[in-house]
């Protein structure tokens, strides 16, 4: 067996045997190297060379070596030259046939990909000619051969095996055994039949199938098993692979004559000793190799990690800018534990020799794919259809203007230690996380994006792979995600401080954000959900000690206003947070108490005479909404009673709206609130608003607080209106100037 390591430079008189026929080897100053990953039988050595990955190189004061203590040129010969243990020995077979396994998968799932080569990989049978040395594949492919070419060979020995069973051999009964008269006829107790007698055929075959099973259950290979012995396995088995099963085998060796029998001990011997010769016939030369295996890889983690291809919108996963995201998928985002709310996660997998540090550009490529999912999302719910929106969670928060966290990350294959086991970890290398700003100490912001590192061992996910078994990788997938969502969590709280707030009674959260929006952009997001009209923020303070004062000022000035306490990224903040009292109950505030504002300093601006149709229309009115916001809304929509035009609505200076309600215009239940702006709002965004049944556009007037103009006869004001304009449907909105108003001034 010889060894070839992908990528490593090699002296060209070091290997010209051994890759000879080999072609696409790169020479450089009489350096090759090869771009290959895979199987390969070398007919002029007569011995099969298998090129493995790189990613068991690293570089060791200068040199690359493998393990860590030898020259990949001191294993090219594997047998003869002694510089491996045998535990190292066994990793390399082990790798071997995953490798094979692997690429088998990637050709039967990828059969459009032209960077498989293969030829002949499965010809193995017992002829004339004979390999010097036969790696473990080869032993594995041979068993599966003789499974699959002997189904007649098996069915003849159990034919054998079960006639005559139960039958009585009288002659060796009289002569071995005692007999008993009773009532004058002979009883013998141990009568001797064909099932008293040890079957050697039948043990070699139980042996075989147990072999199979294993190689089912262990390497994914399929396997036909059309018997019913009791099989070897467990700790049974494990005890034939550890030398039983070759003392068992010699002890009935002699026991066969058939060629095929006698073959057939040889492939089990074979199994068990990994050394033994074998027959196999090769008429011509066979292969098994891929080109850029970064692609195979690349493929392996997208199947143990990723969504299917058919369940991602086309423009993420191949995004239009012309760049192609490796890993995509969806799971609970990061900033809220109750609920599982949909974020894309994106990765990026790489195929490095070991300790290769990740390249710049990379990293700039993770930020870039990162910035093109929020837009993509932004113009889902800006301009999309409200059904290709469900599914997904809007990144960006308008009461804020925060974006949620992009959760991204890095996966490298790594092979520290010779055993195939599930450690998927942070990488231990100098640069675990990498960050893009551009403001600081602004973590919701949307040009903010971290990205995590995370290093895989690579066999346990080739074998993974190789094996197929959809359960097992499900379980993982499931496993990985979780991991990943908490190590990212914990990476943002090494960084950032968390805390949640809730507005105190009387404070209008939204006005307060408003008005201090340019100290609290990009730290503020509303990622929770309200308890009723009560609203959640969840603010983010970068650790870093020069950001301390500025920090700590920020805290202290938000305290005067709103309940804060630190809390855990994703945690629910009810459990912090004291229940505040529902704004649409607390607006309700004695006039004596309400800032008067007098009509006289206002008769060349308008205000609004508009009407609510019932209690549950006020409420809205006054907060109960998604984002707590006062707000009233006007009809945009032509075909609707009382609807408004919005260049119109545009030219008004509206400054106050009085309230009141529809049918009830006589009992002076008036409110009036002053307007602090305007805005539209769609059919969609007023149902994300909570409001009932919405039926296209709507004007929406945006309140700060709630004034008093005085007493003020609404009654006569509308029923003077409606005389004026009898075509007019009821409860349309009244637009009158401070002037006009002033007549229906209660004195």
């Amino acid at each position: 067996m010889r060894i070839i390591i992908e990528e490593h430079q090699y002296p060209a008189n070091v290997v010209e045997d051994v890759l000879d026929g080999i072609t696409n080897l790169r020479d450089v100053e009489g350096k090759v190297s090869v771009n290959y990953v895979g199987y390969y039988y070398n007919p002029k050595l007569k011995d099969c060379v298998f090129i493995l990955p790189k990613v068991l190189l690293e570089d060791v004061n200068g040199e690359e070596q493998v393990f860590g203590h030898c020259k990949p040129e001191e294993i090219i010969h594997l047998e003869a030259q002694n510089v491996l243990s045998q535990t190292e020995h066994e990793f390399i077979y082990e790798l071997s046939v995953w490798i094979y396994r692997a690429v088998v998968l990637y050709h039967e799932t990828h059969p459009k990909s032209d960077i498989v080569l293969k030829q002949n990989v499965q010809q193995m049978a017992k002829g004339r000619l004979r390999r010097k040395h036969n790696t473990f594949l080869d032993i594995l492919l041979a068993l599966q051969k003789f499974n699959r070419e002997n189904q007649d060979f098996f069915f003849f020995i159990l034919r054998n095996l079960h006639s005559g069973y139960n039958k009585i051999n009288w002659t060796r009964t009289i002569s071995h055994s005692a007999a008993f008269v009773q009532d004058g006829t002979p009883v013998y107790l141990n009568p001797v039949n064909r099932k008293r007698q040890i079957n050697f055929d039948e043990e070699l075959l139980i042996i075989f199938f147990s072999i199979l099973r294993f190689i089912n259950r262990h390497y994914g290979f399929p396997v036909m098993i059309n018997v019913n012995f009791p099989l070897i396995t467990g700790q049974q088995f494990e005890n034939y692979r550890n030398g039983f099963g070759k003392t068992r085998l010699m002890q009935i060796k002699y026991k066969y004559f058939s060629d095929k029998a006698l073959y057939l001990w040889e492939l089990c011997y074979a199994f068990f000793d990994r050394s033994k010769k074998v027959n196999i016939d090769v008429n011509e030369r066979e292969y098994l190799l891929v080109k850029n295996f970064n692609i195979v890889f690349e493929a392996i983690i997208d199947e143990l990690v990723g969504d299917t291809n058919d369940s991602l919108p086309n423009e993420l996963k191949d995004q239009p800018d012309g760049k192609r995201v490796d890993h995509l998928y969806q799971y609970h985002d990061l900033t809220n534990n109750e609920d599982e709310k949909p974020i894309y996660y994106i990765g990026d997998s790489k195929y490095y020799k070991r300790n290769t540090p990740i390249g710049k550009e990379s990293v700039y490529k993770q930020f870039t794919y990162a910035r093109n999912v929020i837009q993509w999302n932004m113009d889902l719910f800006n301009d999309g259809k409200p059904e290709d929106q469900k599914g997904h969670i809007r990144l960006n928060d308008e009461t804020t203007e925060g974006y949620n966290i992009i959760p991204n990350f890095f996966i490298s294959a790594e092979q520290k230690d010779l055993e195939i086991k599930d450690n998927i970890r942070l990488t231990d290398k100098s640069e675990k996380y990498f960050q893009s700003r551009h403001y600081e100490n602004r973590l919701f912001d949307r040009d903010t994006f971290l990205v995590a590192h995370y290093d895989v061992n690579f066999l346990f996910v080739v074998a993974l792979y190789g094996r197929n078994n959809p359960s097992e990788k499900g379980a993982w997938r499931n496993k990985v995600r979780k991991m990943f969502r908490k190590e990212i969590q914990t990476m943002l709280e090494e960084k950032f401080d968390f805390y949640v707030m809730t507005a105190k009674a009387d404070v209008s959260a939204v006005a307060y954000i408003e008005e201090h929006f340019q100290e609290l952009i990009g730290k503020v997001f509303t990622p929770y959900d309200d308890r009723g009209t009560q609203k959640y923020f969840s603010l983010a303070l970068d650790r870093n000690d020069k950001f301390k004062d500025e920090n700590e000022a920020l805290i202290g000035q938000l305290g005067e206003y709103f309940h804060i306490e630190k809390c855990a990224i994703g945690d629910n903040p009810q459990k912090l947070l004291p229940e505040v009292e529902p704004l649409s109950k607390r607006m309700s505030v004695p006039n004596n108490f309400l800032t008067f504002h007098y009509l006289e300093r206002y008769k060349d601006k308008e205000i609004l005479l508009g009407c609510y149709h019932d209690q549950a229309h006020l409420d809205w009115i006054l907060g109960k909404n998604d984002k707590g916001t006062l707000i009233y809304n006007l009809r945009l929509d032509k075909s609707r009673p009382g609807a408004q035009v919005k260049a119109r609505l545009d030219k008004k200076e509206v400054c106050f709206v009085v309230l009141y309600e529809e049918g009830h215009e006589g009992e002076n239940k008036i409110r009036v609130f002053r307007v602090h702006h305007h805005a539209t709002m769609n059919e969609e965004r007023m149902r994300r608003a909570w409001y009932p049944n919405p039926q296209g556009k709507y004007f929406c007037y945006v309140f700060d607080e709630e004034v008093t103009l005085g007493p003020l006869d609404v009654s006569s004001a509308v029923a003077d209106w409606s005389k004026a304009h009898p075509t007019e449907e009821s409860g349309t909105p009244i637009f009158l100037t401070g002037e006009a108003l002033l007549k229906y001034r209660k004195t």
